[in-house]
């Protein structure tokens, strides 16, 4: 399976925005692949690994992310669960749970009550070692129009994620262990 024939029924191939997915998509592609060499004995499907870095962003479209040349309707903060009905219907379920889970470092059903999230009340963390190895990559790279952006320090990431709470944090930390 191709990711980008799949974008390019979403997506203007020539715009801005696939061009920022796919980038971004690049990016957490070989961060992920490199994790998960590194953990052979856990087995990662590598092609699935790809493919679903790849599409883990392809929600953004239905979201109003101005910054991203997206201006649907829905928070930003909806994108993975778009995204993964998206997959869904289009026969991919294992791709879709990718797009689901990969948010932050994961949100907890007490998230999204605690917190007032539109989204589901369910938990979408990380569960297997792809959704895994793709939510600890993509921690490392924001999406934006720069071609080559820097890679955050996982200091940086700690930052980030400590406004969450020290759950988010401990995950995060624990994939470092597992990964790094």
């Amino acid at each position: 399976m191709n990711p980008i024939d799949i974008l390019a029924q979403y997506y203007d191939l020539q715009s801005e925005t696939f061009n920022i997915l796919v980038e971004h998509g690049k990016q957490v592609a070989r961060k992920a692949l490199a994790a998960a060499r590194r953990v052979p004995e856990l087995k990662p499907d590598l092609e699935f690994i790809n493919t679903a870095a790849m599409l883990h962003d392809v929600g953004i479209f239905l979201t109003n992310s101005p910054e991203f040349g997206c201006y649907g309707k829905h928070p930003y903060i909806c994108h993975g669960i778009l995204g993964g009905e998206l997959l869904k219907k289009a026969g991919h379920p294992k791709l879709a749970l990718v797009c689901e889970r990969h948010v932050g470092v994961g949100i907890s059903i007490a998230d999204i009550q605690r917190r007032h999230l539109p989204l589901p009340s369910r938990d979408m963390i990380p569960v297997s070692i792809e959704e895994q190895l793709i939510c600890y990559a993509d921690k490392f790279f924001s999406k934006n129009g720069n071609a080559r952006p820097a890679e955050k320090s996982i200091t940086e990431i700690i930052g980030n994620l400590n406004r969450y709470g020290p759950d988010k944090v401990q995950r995060f930390e624990s994939w470092v262990k597992m990964f790094e």
